[in-house]
């Protein structure tokens, strides 16, 4: 039996994940189970084997539904659940997992009351401990775009069923299990860590060590993905193989036989894998690495076989993981490494082998990373050249010796990291200067599924066509056209195409010209601020550029902006801007006279400065054409900056179609406004001024222009009450329709000559 499914396990493993899709999706993609069968026909397979395939998906279609019925089924509250080791303590919130007494996890968010009780949770590891519960459980909210994080989608990853926001809860007991106790291991190992090490070695050494990176800076983790080696941050089969030989050749120098040393690895493997924060890529290194160890012992089994029986194992335990990002990576990744041993086997050079093992792997998973993150570090085949080694047979190295002798007793450890911390710390400066060179990333957006299908295809015909030795220029070929439908897809647009971003109560504002000739942001989005107490302050501070705007941008293939305009020096304008111009390239950036000088734009003028991006002031009149529309400044109209009457106002349009973006312009500018500009009358759009303050949109300015549709840019349940009551039903009274960025998400206006066509994001 063993020798006839030699390496057949890959079909089996394919059988298993087409009928998780199915049961997560549609009993339709059963249907994907007749392509394996055929692929089954066309490798004359024994005909047995290619009915098992069949039979195999069908019973695990069946098991999965099964499986997943009961996770969902309602949970009824009050309820006793049980912490997993999946949780955040951030600022005044923990967030995390947890489970109840019949296995079904949620979500769960608890409003820590006092100081002293967040330390009190923070020096204890909570796995296992059991509370009953009160509390309401949610539907998580929509994305703020297409583009964004889908709250929704992470749950359905994990196999939970909602968000469960707690109220109120007791404290019944702790379970005692091998997991609860490893786990508490595990929680001991990082505050051990936190507490010995030097802060600046603290995050890597509880990253690579056991998977936790709560601690990583958000600068460095972004300069390790302009590099292309956050992969050497997440524990996997280079980690494993590493320390299993450590561990082995230990064994063996203390007088260990070589058969008890193998049996002590497999029960030790998979303890480590529980300390390592069980990631998909952990199990999946540590999977792999016990079936080769019993095979060791027993009889031999070739490694993509031993792949491929992790791949059902895991899925049958877990048929929510193919969700996972890491899960999908880790073995695409894994796979590429398998089969391109016949390409790595015809050069001897280890440079070009090192590039080879590289390029092998980003070219099998980079649809799958434009298909999630929507860009690609170009830089990586160079970086990884030299990361790689440096990390895998240096740093971790350094980082596991260094955790040893934390233990001992006397001051060898203080020695060590009196050595090793300033030589990490000019590494780092390294890795900071070296991610701020230009055009390191390769920003496509978003491509469509059956894009991503071409790519792949592409990419295995590629491989066949290098087995067979073609020459270079065919698979070059085949591989270049993909990459370039993917490049130019999401410019391929003859419309005039403006997006009112939804980012809470703030305004930002895309326009994109056809063919995306020019892109124009007005304003980037942001939040007001208030003073609290330290202890209720977040690790990281949330930022609507980074995790919102930028998203968006990059999703729809953007990383140039020709002008950023910020109307005025508001927070909930201009605070985002800062992440925006680190993130893409901006060509210029047009703010309101004097504007520059107030405190919250100190950010922004310094990373401009920093990055020779030119401002320049603008004021009414001023205005320039592209691609037969006019963009005009209709205010201000003087050079003192005395706030949101000082908004710049920009004014689109050609032959056919008009549109006001107002910024946060109050009443007594839009008289003066129409003042100077009496013809401004009956627009397609118009922006609501100060999102629909009582204080904007009087009736006077409503009246002059009637606008078809006006937009209102606001934050869901906001503080303010905008767009407040009076505003709405001056709009309703003179039949204007309107859409809130509250209510609607993002808004995607698209022009061209025959219609206005509006969509939203729900």
């Amino acid at each position: 039996m063993v020798n006839s499914l030699k390496h057949k396990w890959l079909i089996y493993a394919l059988s298993v994940l087409v009928a998780a899709i199915a049961a997560h999706e549609s009993i339709g993609f059963l249907f994907l189970l007749l392509v394996v069968f055929l692929f089954c026909v066309y490798k004359r397979f024994a005909m047995l084997h290619c009915f098992y395939v069949i039979i195999v998906g069908i019973v695990c279609y069946l098991h999965f539904s099964n499986q997943m019925n009961q996770i969902y089924e309602p949970l009824e509250l009050p309820v006793t659940l049980t912490w997993t080791d999946e949780y955040k303590i951030n600022g005044a919130k923990i967030r995390g997992f947890m489970k109840d007494d019949q296995g079904h996890k949620v979500y769960v968010t608890y409003e820590l009351k006092t100081k002293e009780e967040k330390y009190r949770f923070q020096t204890m590891p909570l796995v296992g401990m059991r509370f009953e519960i009160i509390g309401t459980l949610n539907k998580p909210d929509p994305p703020a775009h297409k583009y964004g994080f889908n709250m929704d989608n992470y749950l359905k990853s994990k196999g939970a069923i909602g968000i469960l926001e707690i109220l109120d809860w007791t404290y019944i007991n702790s379970t005692s299990s091998i997991f609860q106790k490893i786990s508490s291991q595990r929680h001991f190992l990082i505050q051990h860590i936190e507490n010995t090490f030097p802060t600046s070695l603290v995050a890597e050494a509880q990253s690579l060590l056991i998977g936790f990176q709560e601690n990583v800076d958000s600068e460095m983790t972004r300069a390790y993905q302009k590099l292309g080696i956050t992969h050497l941050f997440a524990i996997s089969g280079l980690h494993i193989a590493i320390l299993s030989l450590i561990v082995f050749q230990g064994l063996l120098r203390i007088g260990v036989r070589r058969e008890l040393a193998t049996l002590l690895l497999i029960l030790i493997l998979p303890i480590y894998g529980m300390l390592a924060g069980g990631a998909p890529s952990v199990w999946r290194a540590v999977i792999v690495a016990e079936i080769i160890l019993l095979t060791q012992l027993y009889k031999k089994i070739p490694v993509d076989d031993a792949l491929a029986i992790s791949f059902i194992f895991f899925v049958l335990i877990e048929p929510w993981s193919i969700y996972q990002i890491g899960f999908q990576l880790s073995y695409l990744a894994t796979l590429s490494l398998i089969y391109s041993g016949n390409i790595l086997n015809r050069y001897k050079s280890w440079i070009i082998q090192s590039f080879l093992i590289t390029f092998v792997c980003q070219l099998l998973v980079y649809p799958l990373l434009l298909f999630h993150f929507y860009e690609i570090s170009i830089s990586s085949l160079v970086a990884n050249i030299v990361f790689v080694p440096l990390f895998s047979f240096v740093i971790l190295p350094i980082n596991i010796v260094l955790l040893i002798v934390s233990f001992l007793p006397g001051q060898v450890d203080s020695i060590l990291f009196n050595i090793y911390e300033p030589l990490r710390e000019l590494l780092a400066q390294f890795i900071l200067w070296i991610q701020t060179l230009p055009n390191q990333m390769w920003i496509p957006g978003k491509p469509a599924l059956i894009l991503i299908v071409v790519a792949y295809l592409s990419i295995f015909y590629s491989f066949y066509l290098f087995d067979k030795g073609a020459k270079i220029w065919k698979y070059c070929l085949v591989l270049f056209i993909p990459i370039l439908l993917l490049h130019f897809h999401n410019k391929s647009f003859a419309d005039l195409r403006i997006s009112f971003i939804s980012v809470g109560q703030g305004d930002s504002i895309l326009i994109e010209l056809p063919y995306s000739s020019e892109v124009y942001l007005i304003d980037s989005g942001g939040v007001l601020r208030f003073e609290g107490e330290e202890w209720k302050k977040t690790n990281e501070p949330y930022e609507v550029g980074r995790q919102v705007v930028v998203p968006y941008l990059k999703g729809k293939g953007i990383h140039r902006i020709n002008k950023l305009i910020i109307t005025h020096a508001d927070s909930d304008h201009v605070e985002g801007a800062e992440e925006i111009v680190k993130e893409l390239e901006v060509k210029e950036i047009h703010i309101s006279p004097n504007s520059y000088e107030k405190d919250v734009m100190k950010d922004l003028v310094q990373a401009t400065n920093d990055m020779k991006i030119p401002i320049l002031e603008q004021m009414s009149d001023n205005y320039w054409i592209a691609n037969d529309y006019i963009f005009q400044y209709l205010w201000p109209n003087d050079v003192e900056y005395e706030g949101n009457d000082d908004s710049l106002v920009l004014y689109v349009a050609n032959d056919q179609f008009s549109v006001l973006f107002t910024g946060d312009l109050e009443e007594a500018g839009e008289k003066e406004m129409l003042k100077q500009y009496p013809k401004l009358k009956n627009i397609n759009i118009l922006k609501a001024g100060h999102h629909g303050s009582k204080t904007s949109s009087s009736e006077i300015f409503i009246q002059n222009l009637m606008p078809q549709l006006t937009i209102f840019s606001s934050g869901k349940n906001n503080r303010y009450g905008h767009p407040h009551k009076e505003v709405i039903e001056r709009y309703q009274n003179n039949g204007i329709g309107m859409l809130n960025t509250a209510d609607s998400g993002t808004i995607e206006i698209t022009v061209n000559k025959k219609e206005i066509k509006v969509i939203t994001s729900y």
